[in-house]
């Protein structure tokens, strides 16, 4: 019986990785464990929560003696590793922060696997999410490939490879068993509404700006979400062990295209004139350091191991405002704070000190 520890399970992609694999394999138990920042949210995982095969632990990865604790008592057999603070704007006011959660949280993790797998490495994986913005930014040619140098250009990144960095160090001196992804830019459903996508949805429904940098020129390859869960599962079971799989979405978009694009999107749905978000648009001052273009290769996971995005943009973008259409309640709820006394109310008992 596999007993996976996943980590930041009830953030935006965490819990739709979760999801996947408490319904998925019901012969493996589901551990997940989140701090519940702002970014982590229990609702996500209301559907799955009385699920024999799932237990939600709240904690901080940084909290080397919880986490070996779990480890332990838990008897984990893997790890996918996706705990982390991922918002460059809140990198940039407070880089210390992203330091302690991206790096020191990473290496205690680390640590704990090798402590306890350390007698026998075999039917062991220790599976570390990354990003693609930790190659830097390209300009209007070229790739992201696997082999791509790092060049990360803000705080949040440079935590990111930091703890890539890290994971590799720790299979080459430790013979830890790795595997490693970075993926571009997800949406979807979950998503804390200070990101891009769901920021304009929101707007656009109560009438409000919608603040693009500079002129919305920079460009971004987007993921669905649920794809970007489906590939984390192909690379968990199928992926080599120090091999390194990127994610994409084969999505390239300028910000300000998408934003005409959600606009016309919402325009047909909340039944609004034509071309009537669209004036909502705002162009503010550009972000210190901001990436001119990020787009990846994801030739080796479609050709090794036979995963693809099953939607392209246009697509996932409309079923995303529907989804945040019909769950008003969940976004007022983030909005407010209000889901806070969900956990308080839900989950106290299992909380560790």
């Amino acid at each position: 019986m596999r007993r996976i520890l996943i980590t930041g399970g009830a953030g935006f992609i965490g819990s739709h990785v979760v999801r996947l694999f408490v319904k998925k394999y019901l012969d493996f138990k589901i551990i997940n464990l989140d701090v519940l920042t702002y970014a982590g949210n229990l609702e996500n995982l209301q559907d799955i929560e009385g699920m024999d095969n799932y237990k939600f632990i709240k904690g901080d990865i940084c909290d080397e003696q919880l986490v070996n604790r779990i480890f332990k008592e838990e008897e984990i057999t893997d790890v996918i590793h996706l705990a982390a603070e991922s918002h460059v704007d809140r990198s940039i006011k407070n880089p210390m922060r992203f330091v302690k959660t991206n790096i020191f949280g990473t290496v205690a993790l680390l640590n704990a696997a090798v402590s306890t797998w350390k007698d026998n490495f075999e039917n062991h994986t220790f599976y570390h999410i990354s990003t693609d913005e930790v190659y830097g930014s390209l300009t209007d040619e070229g790739y992201f490939l696997e082999t791509t140098p790092y060049d990360p250009k803000s705080p949040y990144s440079a935590s990111k490879a930091s703890s890539d960095h890290f994971v590799r160090a720790y299979a080459n001196t430790y013979k830890l068993p790795i595997k490693l992804s970075n993926c571009s830019n997800n949406y979807g459903p979950n998503q804390f509404p200070e990101k891009l996508l769901p920021l304009m949805i929101n707007n656009i429904k109560n009438n409000k700006p919608l603040p693009i940098y500079g002129k919305g020129e920079n460009i971004r390859d987007w993921l669905y979400v649920v794809d970007h869960a489906k590939a984390i599962d192909y690379v968990f079971h199928k992926g080599i062990l120090g091999e390194t799989y990127n994610i994409g979405g084969f999505n390239e978009w300028r910000n300000i295209d998408i934003a005409h694009l959600v606009c016309k999107i919402m325009d047909k749905k909340l039944d609004r004139k034509k071309g009537g978000s669209a004036k909502l648009i705002t162009f503010v001052e550009d972000r210190a350091g901001h990436d001119f273009r990020y787009a990846i290769d994801s030739s080796k996971i479609m050709n090794k191991l036979g995963w693809k995005p099953s939607l392209q943009l246009e697509e996932g973008l409309s079923r995303t405002v529907d989804w945040y259409l019909e769950n008003t309640g969940w976004l007022t709820n983030v909005i407010s704070g209000d889901y806070k006394s969900y956990y308080s109310k839900q989950y106290i008992s299992l909380q560790r000190n």
